[in-house]
């Protein structure tokens, strides 16, 4: 992790080449969606925190995924040789040493890593007294970073960066925790041709069928692990979060299952979320996203009224 340079420095000075899987930097970020913030007097700069040209300081940490497969396997109550025969057939027989070299207990697995993201004092995160206001956003290429409109990823996230500088601001901490899980794990290509399907269908893009083209595409609906997703919020010593900026029941659900207290869910304020979006949000609030009292649970038949931009409006 992050205290190799430390922890294994004999190692270094015999020459030994050991590469860490954490890696810890400042930086400043800037994101438009902060200066409008700025603008329109919902965040003022402080010099500290976030500076006059909307720049905001951060610490960020790079990590990637390492599993001790003995731990992995006392977790989901399973022998470590299940767990290896599991992870041998489900990778495709890639991996031959998980059967044959049972003495290396470590695995990098060939999944995608995560970054952290804090505005203020990284120190006082383990504090329960202190402010602690917390995002964990899974990776959305198309909305995040070149702006599509289609869901509500990107107007989430950044909503997600302005609590967290507001709350950095106030004394406390903020973070989000960014997962390389595209389309809900079920990668770029698979989220386009569901985008395809829904456009296409009979009747246009309703929200009655949103999850339904996924898993006529895919099989399912979402691969993405959750189980093991609080490991970076426990690296950091989280045990309480004020603010959980999520609506996402299995995110919630996995964080308090590992013992960690979630104060209050923080809903995406509705005039962030895009006219297309509309179809997304009223489908996951429908199937158990908090909504708390800003959005309200529709009915089958309601659902079928909510519609976005049909295939022919895309030329």
């Amino acid at each position: 992790g992050h205290m190799v340079p430390s922890v294994l420095e004999p190692y270094f000075k015999k020459g030994y080449d050991i590469r860490p899987t954490i890696a810890v930097t400042k930086a400043h970020i800037d994101f438009p969606e902060v200066k409008e913030a700025i603008r329109l007097g919902r965040l003022i700069p402080d010099g500290k925190i976030l500076k006059a040209d909307a720049q905001a300081m951060v610490t960020k940490a790079a990590i990637e995924p390492v599993w001790y497969l003995p731990g992995v396997a006392e977790r989901f109550q399973c022998t470590e040789q299940a767990l290896r025969q599991a992870l041998f057939k489900e990778t495709n027989m890639m991996y031959p040493e998980l059967l044959t070299r049972t003495d290396i207990k470590l695995f990098l697995p060939p999944i995608g890593g995560l970054t952290i993201y804090i505005w203020g004092n990284p120190d006082t995160i383990p504090d329960e007294s202190i402010p602690l206001t917390v995002r964990v956003h899974d990776e959305c290429n198309g909305s995040d970073v070149f702006g599509s409109d289609i869901c509500t990823c990107r107007p989430y996230l950044a909503h997600a960066i302005e609590e967290c500088i507001r709350t950095a601001q106030q004394g406390g901490c903020g973070v989000v925790v960014y997962f390389r899980k595209e389309g809900r794990s079920l990668g770029e290509v698979t989220k386009y041709l569901v985008y395809n399907m829904r456009k296409r269908a009979e009747g246009g893009d309703s929200a009655a069928e949103y999850f339904n083209c996924t898993r006529n595409v895919a099989g399912i609906t979402d691969t993405r692990f959750q189980a093991m997703m609080p490991d970076a919020l426990h690296w950091l010593g989280i045990t309480k979060i004020d603010k959980f900026i999520s609506m996402s029941d299995m995110k919630y659900d996995a964080i308090v299952a590992t013992g960690i207290k979630i104060v209050e869910r923080v809903p995406i304020p509705p005039e962030l979320i895009p006219k297309d979006a509309q179809v997304e949000i009223a489908a996951k609030v429908h199937v158990g996203y908090h909504g708390g009292d800003a959005y309200k649970i529709a009915t089958a038949e309601e659902l079928k009224g909510v519609t976005g931009r049909a295939a022919n409006e895309y030329v």
